[in-house]
């Protein structure tokens, strides 16, 4: 099982593995259900959780139901718990648009949900993260995660994700970080794909991200907040919700 989820996630390209995935999740939701492990998104518990990565596997990092991953869990803990998202009318913008939150988010009445992406095929919007169709300070709420480290221009992409948020918006920008690093690691000269994934741990990554991330997020004009829930959140809890134990969430806000 495992040699094989690893072949679909390395072979299939992205569009048709997200398409597939609707179609299984269901089956393996079923195989996998036990109470070691429990989703928060969907509140459903596994006996475990798939295994999931690029090279090198991380155990129980993908759930069965919502094919969540850790990044996408700690951000739905976040939201349920320390903010408003889910009972304040709010226009929201999402870049490449999480799967388990898709239909999820569409469906709170209380959203305008918008998502934008130049390849999806699950948005409403084609668009290129530099040069966004949309109105100035028109977003209450910006998701962009797991994107930039795509982008060789991200402080043009950063500059675009202020431009369309409010003044007192607020969101959320996961990345990839090597917390051991003070500064990103990035080389534009490399374009191979295996050579992407050696120094850059997928191929069509273009950087690690540093502990000046946060930095190069202020310098497009965001407030940011390091959200550590690691330090928040009991042992028994970062277990069960199968959670990284380092990972900080990103949160910016645009000054009124």
């Amino acid at each position: 099982m495992k040699k094989l989820f690893k072949f679909f996630l390395n072979s299939i390209p992205r569009p048709l593995l997200i398409k597939f995935s609707y179609a299984f999740a269901p089956m393996i939701s079923l195989f996998y259900r036990g109470n070691k492990f429990t989703d928060p998104i969907d509140g459903r518990s596994y006996r475990k959780f798939l295994p999931y990565g690029y090279g090198t596997q991380r155990e129980n990092a993908l759930s069965p139901g919502t094919l969540s991953l850790e990044r996408h869990r700690l951000m739905w803990l976040y939201l349920k718990r320390d903010t408003d998202f889910f009972t304040t009318p709010l226009h929201v913008l999402s870049i490449a648009p999480e799967q388990c939150f898709l239909k999820r988010f569409k469906n709170l009445k209380n959203l305008k949900y918008v998502t934008a992406d130049l390849y999806s095929p699950i948005v409403d919007v084609k668009a290129d993260i530099l040069d966004l169709p949309f109105q100035d300070n028109e977003f209450d709420v910006v998701f962009c995660n797991h994107v930039l480290e795509h982008i060789e221009d991200d402080a043009r992409a950063m500059s675009e994700l202020y431009r369309v948020m409010k003044p007192g918006g607020w969101g959320i920008f996961q990345v990839p970080m090597k917390y051991s690093y003070e500064k990103t690691y990035e080389d534009f000269s490399i374009t191979g794909k295996e050579e992407r994934k050696k120094h850059f741990g997928q191929y069509d990554h273009v950087r690690w991200y540093g502990l000046d991330y946060f930095t190069r997020l202020e310098k497009a004009g965001f407030r940011v907040e390091q959200v550590k829930y690691y330090e928040i959140l009991s042992g028994e809890e970062l277990e069960r919700y199968a959670l990284s134990k380092n990972e900080i969430l990103p949160v910016v806000r645009k000054p009124t």
